[in-house]
């Protein structure tokens, strides 16, 4: 499992906190995901954005933007 590694996609940056196989997700018995499970992880990480891969969810922290500040 790589985690804390930086990712830039449609010009903002992530920091990555963990990658976690969609298929810890998934709900059995169904074709599906779970994703208010994703949400309640995303939160125990502390993060505030999930990416995802074909086979992997990307828990993300967001890098604000940095401000001028002009004295």
């Amino acid at each position: 499992m790589i985690t804390d590694y930086l990712k830039h996609l449609n010009n903002n940056t992530y920091i990555i906190k963990r990658e976690v196989a969609t298929h810890n997700f998934s709900i059995e018995g169904k074709n599906g995901l779970d994703m208010e499970l994703v949400q309640e992880f995303m939160r125990w990480l502390e993060c505030d954005h999930v990416l995802r891969t074909q086979t992997h969810f990307l828990f993300c922290e967001t890098i604000a933007d940095a401000v001028v500040v002009e004295d």
